[in-house]
């Protein structure tokens, strides 16, 4: 076979691809992945048109496998953050970063943004900085 005509086969077979994943790059990396499990088995491979099909099949029904994964991770963690309360510090790196802070500075992360005029707290922690 000639290189034009491995160029085309791929060609048809990320087409094929394409409309099956929706996705242009998705499409082309399984049809490039056919061709390199076609190449690794080409001396054991009787019907190599059929091969690449089959297997590029495969691998688009891991990639809706993935996706589905995927999918419910995302929905799970949806629904157990609406029902988790909410609270500012929930993430630990912020928390650790925050306790990095010498003390003062840890009471201006601390402020909290959404309540009230916190431009006053914040002018009276600058004060009291400005004494120490």
């Amino acid at each position: 076979m000639t290189r034009s005509c491995h160029l085309s086969k791929l060609e048809r077979l990320a087409g094929w691809c394409r409309r099956l994943v929706d996705d242009d790059e998705t499409a082309h990396e399984i049809a490039s992945e056919a061709f390199t499990r076609l190449w690794a088995r080409w001396t054991s491979v009787a019907e190599p048109r059929g091969f690449l099909y089959v297997t590029a099949a495969n691998l688009v029904r891991d990639h809706w496998r993935k996706l589905e994964r995927e999918r419910r991770a995302v929905h799970r963690a949806t629904a157990e953050a609406a029902v988790r309360p909410h609270t500012e510090q929930s993430d630990p790196s912020v928390r650790l970063l925050v306790q990095s802070l010498p003390g003062v500075f840890q009471k201006i992360a601390d402020l909290p943004v959404d309540q009230g005029p916190h431009h006053r707290r914040l002018k009276l922690l600058r004060a009291d900085c400005r004494m120490h």
